[in-house]
């Protein structure tokens, strides 16, 4: 379980910032800098940044969970026999 949690901390510390879109996000992006409207690209760059975050959170959270509710039943079933 330690290799496990080192594993993601290594992996979460070595990310880089990005600041990836989808074509329509881009296209969006690009004719707002175009016009002079520079704010809308980064509002879109941070939500796209955190809802690739929230997704990237539950999974291990879901898991995390589902192994630790495995282990509790586990060890109930060990302890009855």
């Amino acid at each position: 379980m330690k290799k496990i949690v080192a594993f993601f901390i290594v992996f979460l510390l070595s990310q880089t910032l990005t600041f990836a879109q989808c074509a329509m996000c881009r296209a969006s992006v690009g004719s707002n800098l175009s016009e002079g409207r520079g704010v809308i690209g980064t509002g879109i760059n941070d939500g796209i940044l955190l809802m690739l975050v929230f997704t990237y959170l539950s999974v291990p959270t879901v898991i995390y969970v589902w192994f630790r509710t495995a282990r509790k039943e586990m060890r109930l079933k060990m302890g009855q026999q």
